[in-house]
């Protein structure tokens, strides 16, 4: 193969046909190629082209990474988050993997959330709220319990006197009312019920 004009940054393949170096161009591979301008760009925030070849920049508080990246300097681990950490606008935040947990004052760790005393929780008027680390869940109200009804689960009333659960007196009839009970004394007795 004769390259009658040469291969200033290249070598000769075939009849004045030049396989240039990376990073430079033209029919002899004598003009530098400007990588910066290439897409995609060879650099996440700044480039500058040199001989041959270029430089990649970050901006200020982040750090060149091999693939030419740019990432933020203080890291998740250097900042030492709990559950990890997202990057918004060059700032590291640490994050919290529940609606139900909150960044704590030293905005690494995750505190929880009371969603039952807050009144972030919804239950039905017939179940209360238990709270936990990063949520909640609603138990049947004392007095119900949870039994499945009609294709789904429901807390439904507890008959204290037929589960023989309630502390009426001997001398006292026990009546039944939604979510609890009465004790009234029988005839010829007299007392609150509980005690005829």
């Amino acid at each position: 193969a004769i390259c009658g004009h040469g291969c200033k940054f290249g070598e000769c393949m075939g009849p004045n046909k030049c396989k240039c170096f990376p990073g430079f161009t033209g029919k002899t591979c004598n003009q530098d190629l400007n990588e910066c301008g290439l897409s995609p760009r060879p650099c996440e925030h700044r480039c500058m082209n040199t001989h041959g070849s270029y430089k990649c920049y970050c901006l200020n508080g982040y750090m060149l990474m091999p693939d030419g990246t740019c990432a933020s300097s203080r890291t998740c681990a250097i900042v030492n988050c709990q559950y990890g950490c997202e990057e918004v606008k060059g700032e590291v935040q640490c994050l919290c993997p529940s609606s139900g947990l909150q960044l704590g004052p030293n905005g690494r760790t995750c505190t929880d959330i009371d969603e039952c005393s807050t009144g972030r929780a919804v239950c039905s008027y017939n179940r209360r709220c238990i709270n936990t680390f990063g949520s909640y869940y609603c138990k049947c109200q004392h007095g119900y319990e949870l039994k499945y009804v009609s294709s789904h689960y429901d807390c439904v009333d507890v008959n204290e006197c037929v589960t023989n659960t309630h502390r009426c007196n001997l001398h006292a009839e026990c009546l039944n009312t939604e979510g609890s009970f009465k004790c009234r004394c029988k005839q010829g007795y007299r007392g609150s019920g509980f005690d005829c």
